[in-house]
């Protein structure tokens, strides 16, 4: 097949999302729209891609230029008049930066993320020499769209738009998507001789059906409205939200990962999940997370940017951002990891510990209810319950330092910076300021004074008169 030029549609500015994103960057399952239409382009073989912009024209550029690069150009619809003008922009602005092309040119819109590239290849692939090619779908109530207008043997001759429809075409349940492939040469011409001359004084795209049908018969290739579905406000994107995320769910279940419940298992696009890996009710992993074989997520677990090793325990409802989770280590139920934790092999972070900008060596175990930030902690450690490093001073963060085998009392408050040496103990309830050597015992806590006899006397003074 000869090289393939695409053109996507995304000037629109979507009133209907009643939002101040613009429509093609509300973002599903980890992608923003447009990217989702953009990808979908570009896997189907085409070689260079033009994304049309009117509205918002600045936010969109750089989404797209952030990920695409120089594999996508841009051309401005400032004044927008239509599908016809809008392709036709998008043909001056290519020939413009790389001549004139006169071979396929695939036409998507910027809000159907749900276009898979097969389905594009397909309709590339049966279009072939023929100049005007679309997908075409049928549906019960066609109102919105465009009618296909057959002749007696079945072929394509016109498109309708839905506010020129006749009371009889109105009734053709026969609707038309939006996506086309166009021979550049027939495009070029057909573009030069639309007039606006109907109920939108627009331009259509849509035009160029009968012009094609005039010369040649028009390809028509049947599709799931399921995946063509366009996005014009927010109960259309919860819809189109819902079709990609069991898009991936399935995907991943076939590959060999345990998903428990696919309708309530959120996985974004770009996350990595092995087979052998077990992801429970309610799971979101967001960004670009990787879990590996033999990993457990359990229920409610919300993670994004994380790495779960082999083996890892992820008890539920733990919360995890931005960190790494080593080979059999085990975390929550209820944990917060913060943006920069690392644990290594077989650490334990205990029911509603939260860490922050930690590394956590081999087997330590950091028990329930402590907050470790900004701290490097060895292998073997222990940090008891209710254990607190007291990183922040008002002005900046300080390191806490607990060297291999050190043991840390519970309901302690380490003061950064500090450093608990190597097999040092931490007695219960203390506030350490300053360095404990290896091996040594600190104990930093207020002396106790027992006063016999004297918790009666006291009953006796607190008790309410009457």
């Amino acid at each position: 097949m000869s090289e393939t030029v695409a053109v996507v549609l995304a000037a629109g500015k979507g009133t209907r999302m009643k939002s101040a994103t613009p429509k093609v960057l509300h973002r599903i399952a980890g992608r923003t729209m447009i990217e989702w239409a953009v990808d979908a382009v570009l896997e189907a073989g085409a070689t260079r891609a033009v994304v049309v912009v009117g509205h918002a024209r600045e936010e969109v550029e750089a989404v797209v230029s952030a990920r695409y690069g120089d594999r996508v150009a841009f051309a401005l619809q400032d004044d927008p008049r239509g599908t016809g003008h809008a392709v036709r922009c998008a043909v001056e602005a290519s020939e413009a930066r790389l001549g004139a092309f006169d071979g396929p040119v695939l036409i998507t819109m910027g809000d159907c993320p749900c276009v898979r590239p097969e389905t594009l290849r397909a309709l590339l692939e049966a279009t072939g020499e023929r100049p005007f090619g679309m997908m075409s779908s049928r549906l019960d109530d066609p109102r919105g769209y465009g009618r296909l207008i057959r002749n007696d043997a079945g072929d394509v001759v016109a498109i309708r738009e839905d506010k020129d429809c006749s009371a009889t075409e109105a009734a053709v349940r026969d609707v038309n998507p939006g996506l086309y492939v166009v021979r550049g040469d027939f495009l070029r011409k057909a573009l030069a001789e639309l007039r606006d001359d109907n109920a939108q004084g627009e331009l259509y795209l849509t035009d160029l059906a009968a012009t094609a049908a005039e010369a040649d018969r028009v390809v028509d290739v049947p599709g799931d409205l399921g995946e063509l579905l366009g996005v014009n406000d927010r109960e259309q994107l919860a819809t189109v939200t819902a079709v990609l995320r069991e898009r991936i769910t399935r995907a991943l279940a076939r590959g060999g990962v345990g998903i428990v419940d696919p309708a309530t298992t959120y996985v974004e696009v770009d996350c990595e999940v092995a087979p052998d890996a077990r992801l429970e009710p309610g799971v979101h992993l967001r960004g670009r997370c990787r879990v590996a074989a033999g990993a457990h997520v359990d229920v409610g677990c919300v993670l994004e940017n994380v790495e779960v090793e082999a083996g890892a325990y992820l008890k539920p409802y733990t919360v995890a951002t931005e960190s790494r989770i080593g080979p059999e280590a085990k975390v929550g139920p209820f944990a917060h990891l913060r943006p920069g934790s690392e644990l290594g092999p077989k650490v334990k972070v205990g029911n509603f510990c939260e860490t922050k900008k930690t590394r956590i060596g081999e087997g330590s175990s950091i028990g329930h209810l402590a907050y470790v930030g900004d701290g490097e902690i060895g292998a073997g450690v222990n940090v008891g319950a209710g254990v607190i490093f007291c990183n922040y001073d008002g002005y900046r963060k300080h390191v806490t330092t607990l060297e291999d085998g050190s043991f840390i009392g519970s309901d302690s408050q380490l003061v950064a910076p500090v450093t608990v040496g190597a097999g040092a103990y931490v007695a219960s309830g203390s506030t350490i300021t300053r360095d404990v050597p290896p091996d040594g015992l600190a104990v930093a806590r207020a002396k106790q004074a027992n006063k016999e006899g004297y918790a009666s006397r006291l009953r006796a003074r607190l008790k309410p008169k009457d």
